[in-house]
């Protein structure tokens, strides 16, 4: 009996130790004071999602970085929601790190605490509410089909019974679908009867499709600045009648996580609220679109 209370001693003392020197997560504490104790926020965003967030290229890392070697900085990385991100994690005091998972799995929630915050432009939805807690918008945009240029498409009407190109788990994918979960308002025209679908990761990718000859699709269906961005770098695709619909763009936490994450929400909302107020979001938006997409269209 002696000999197995000795026993318990030494386990019970080795495992305060190892908990009191960093060996199991401590007891307590929040998603936004284990940010702030570290040193870095750990964002998701896309790598090929130009012009809002893209690799660089001519980008080296830093030697003094507190990102994960399994993350980018923020010299690797460059785009509007990079520079919001950026923006967001010098107003917490800490730097911008960024962690590039599949978009199905960011809009999926439960994301098992690999990363603190979505900054990749995600469109605010009911479905996505259930799983993800959402901070104001911090932008506005109208979503758009674009067509091969030498497709002779000219109408929405055209595309029924033909193949667009959509990324999956998009607001996009589920505007073809029939399944677009937003205010009336928001919906500007349904899509065209018989109309297919081709999924692909992202929606960079329909357009590096259309790049590269691939004719199962006709066009595809993105955000509009993705689209301008595409025709700016050469690529021979034209916009097709109206916009579609509309999107308001906001970062997200999750609502699995295994710590409380309510102040690092209300901290980014502050700041958000902040950056709209201060011109800062206003700068952003300019530098990348040639416009201010910030201010809420509805006001």
């Amino acid at each position: 009996m002696k000999r197995l209370q000795i026993l318990l001693v030494v386990v019970m003392t080795t495992a305060f130790l190892l908990t009191a020197c960093g060996g199991a997560a401590p007891a307590g504490g929040d998603v936004l004071s284990d940010i702030k104790a570290r040193g870095y926020i750990l964002v998701s965003t896309d790598p090929n999602y130009e012009p809002q967030s893209f690799l660089n290229t001519s980008g080296k890392r830093p030697a003094e970085t507190k990102c994960p070697s399994d993350a980018l900085t923020t010299a690797e990385m460059q785009g509007f929601d990079v520079d919001v991100a950026a923006e967001l994690g010098k107003r917490l005091g800490v730097e911008t790190c960024f962690a590039t998972p599949d978009w199905d799995v960011i809009t999926a929630g439960n994301w098992a605490n690999k990363w603190d915050v979505s900054v990749g432009s995600m469109t605010i939805l009911p479905d996505r509410q259930k799983v993800l807690d959402f901070t104001s918008a911090y932008y506005y945009t109208p979503a758009v089909v674009a067509v091969a240029a030498n497709s002779g498409i000219t109408s929405l009407d055209q595309l029924s019974g033909k193949s667009l190109c959509v990324a999956a788990a998009t607001t996009y994918e589920a505007w073809l679908n029939g399944t677009l979960d937003l205010p009336a308002e928001n919906i500007y025209t349904q899509p065209p009867a018989g109309i297919k679908q081709v999924v692909l990761p992202t929606d960079q990718e329909c357009a590096q499709a259309i790049q590269a000859g691939r004719t199962d699709f006709v066009g595809y269906a993105t955000n509009e600045t993705v689209v301008d961005s595409n025709i700016s770098n050469g690529l021979a695709v034209v916009k097709v009648g109206r916009p579609i619909f509309a999107e308001n763009l906001a970062a997200a936490v999750d609502k699995a996580s295994s710590k409380p994450t309510a102040s690092l929400l209300a901290a980014l909302n502050g700041f958000i609220k902040d950056m709209h107020a201060d011109g800062t979001l206003t700068a952003i938006s300019t530098k990348w679109f040639g416009a201010d997409l910030t201010q809420d269209p509805t006001k």
